[in-house]
């Protein structure tokens, strides 16, 4: 008997010390063994709102292939390009998340599992199938840049980089963590807006009110009636057309001089108005629920008061979430970018 109870013991205590492994899930992997489970599911049919291997949409695949590993993730491809560590094109190892903008909407739109070799997989409307992010010409003038959210050991040494190595592939002062990349990213994709010839974005410049009238009107493409009228704003300056359209269309007018001020920097206050009478915020608001009390930060006497709670409400990005509205401020590029990109997105 007391052999017997030994024997017992000694089996309580090996099944204590073995850690459990599920049958269905691992606890960790290499960035190879992700992108080989990702690979499983090539030829898969595409499903809107599809989880399963019986029928895949876009993130629900990802979330799918990642939640083997244990590690859960958003729903969609917009949040799913908020976790993880941003990780430049040329430190890109197989199973890193790609992203993509503007598919079938605007911004950050699919997300796919980087294979190696420039190739990833990702559930299209084909279904889940492979693409080249540099030669495919579909999805390479869409790439959006890429973030990795398991902590292999691989992953642990190669995203030591210095600040640089952070940055967007497409401009090279933008980091992958402005709370304006993507409206910027995707707006430059567009054609909306344009860095600078040295590769550059400068986020933190100042906008011009002719500046601002082009690139609305790039979204909008918008055509006066006349010509250009106003004294400061010659008929072959690059932006008149889009000078006459704003102003006709009653979104950026002129001033009561004749002028249009067309290099006086737009302050917040302004930016938050136009875009307000371009694609009408307020009335994306009518009818939610609560809005926050943070919204509600500029009195009600404001003339722009009703325009800037529009834009905190809706705001797509975090550039204004924070406390507060500095109505009088110069507005950046990226905030410019991040009401635009807003904007657009509920149009």
């Amino acid at each position: 008997m007391r052999k017997r109870f030994i024997q017992i013991l000694m089996a309580v205590f090996l099944i204590s010390i073995i850690p459990f492994v599920s049958s269905n899930k691992v606890s960790a992997a290499t960035s190879n063994e992700i992108a080989t489970y990702a690979k499983k599911f090539y030829g898969t049919p595409y499903k809107f709102g599809g989880t399963t291997p019986a029928g895949f949409d876009c993130s629900g695949y990802i979330r799918y292939v990642f939640n083997h590993f244990n590690t859960s993730l958003p729903r969609t491809s917009a949040d799913q390009f908020k976790v993880g560590t941003a990780v430049s094109k040329d430190k890109l190892q197989p199973g890193d998340l790609v992203f993509f903008a503007n598919t079938y909407k605007k911004g950050i739109s699919h997300t796919g599992i980087y294979l190696g070799n420039d190739e990833f997989i990702s559930a299209k409307s084909r279904g889940v199938l492979k693409a080249n992010l540099k030669t495919d010409p579909y999805w390479a003038p869409k790439y959006a840049g890429a973030k990795r959210v398991l902590n292999t050991k691989e992953a642990v040494e190669s995203v030591k980089e210095t600040p640089a190595e952070q940055m967007s592939d497409v401009f090279k002062d933008l980091s992958t963590k402005h709370p304006a990349f993507e409206a910027i990213i995707a707006l430059n994709k567009s054609g909306v807006i344009t860095g600078y010839g040295d590769s550059t974005f400068k986020p933190e410049s100042s906008i011009t009110r002719g500046q601002a009238a082009a690139m609305i009107n790039r979204e909008l493409k918008l055509e006066a009636s006349t010509g250009v009228t106003f004294k400061d704003v010659a008929p072959n300056h690059p932006f008149s057309a889009d000078i006459a359209a704003m102003n006709e269309a009653g979104i950026l007018q002129g001033y009561g001089t004749g002028e249009f001020g067309n290099n006086d920097k737009l302050t917040l206050a302004h930016l938050a108005a136009i875009v307000d009478r371009a694609f009408d915020l307020q009335g994306q608001i009518e009818g939610k629920s609560q809005i926050a009390s943070n919204h509600n930060v500029v009195p009600t006497s404001h003339w722009a008061s009703e325009a800037i709670r529009a834009l905190k409400t809706l705001d797509q990005t975090q550039v204004f979430q924070k406390p507060g509205f500095s109505v009088g401020k110069e507005a950046t590029r990226a905030e410019f970018a991040a009401a635009v990109f807003t904007a657009v997105s509920y149009k």
